[in-house]
């Protein structure tokens, strides 16, 4: 699903990272790597084959699309290092793109081992009109990306149906990403009539208009 804003073009993939074709830059918003580890350790009864779906997953976006820069935009892992980290650093060994971590609520693993990886670490990101952060912020004259409410979308059938799909969820001057994690959750959203929200199923990004 192609998105505009001003003179720019954006696709929105199925696995809720946004690409930016004339940059070729990849937003990822939400990995939370670590977090199957974490809730192991803590006794919850999940397979670990679980926690490897983010890099199977990522690794087929990225292939896709073959950006020359990733963005993440925060929540990169969940928490402190885990059996993921080790699996983290063996991936960026193997990646050829810039990576760039904007630094969630999550984001607590120090930040000189990212650094020590070559991963650039920021705050925020201003990048022509955009404002690239974490958590939602209007900043005037700017379009911001960001990502941390992990956005889902109830649909409803006919009858009693019911369906929870991870979503876009874009204001006048916002797009809020999808968790691109598995075993992350929703927020379910109520749009507002010149809101739009573009639901996430299989392979397809569907507006719900």
């Amino acid at each position: 699903m192609q998105l505009n804003y001003g003179n720019q073009d954006f696709i929105m993939h199925s696995s809720g990272s946004l690409y930016w074709p004339s940059r070729n830059i990849l937003f990822v918003a939400d990995v939370h790597f670590g977090k199957v580890d974490h809730f192991r350790k803590n006794g919850s009864a999940l397979p670990s084959r679980v926690g490897l779906e983010n890099f199977r997953k990522l690794n087929l976006v990225l292939d896709e699309f073959q950006p020359e820069e990733v963005i993440f935009l925060g929540d990169l892992f969940h928490s402190t290092q885990n059996k993921d980290w080790d699996r983290f650093v063996a991936w960026v060994k193997l990646r050829k793109e810039k990576l760039v971590l904007i630094i969630g609520n999550h984001d607590i693993i120090p930040q000189y081992h990212f650094e020590d990886l070559g991963i650039k670490v920021l705050p925020h990101l201003v990048d022509e009109t955009l404002f690239l952060s974490h958590h939602p912020e209007e900043k005037n004259g700017l379009f911001n990306i960001c990502g941390h409410l992990h956005p889902g979308y109830r649909l409803r059938g006919e009858g009693r149906q019911q369906l929870k799909l991870s979503c876009f969820y874009k204001k006048k001057q916002q797009l809020i990403l999808p968790a691109f994690g598995a075993f992350t959750g929703h927020f379910l959203i109520e749009p507002q009539d010149d809101e739009d929200v573009f639901v996430v199923s299989d392979d397809l990004v569907i507006s719900i208009r």
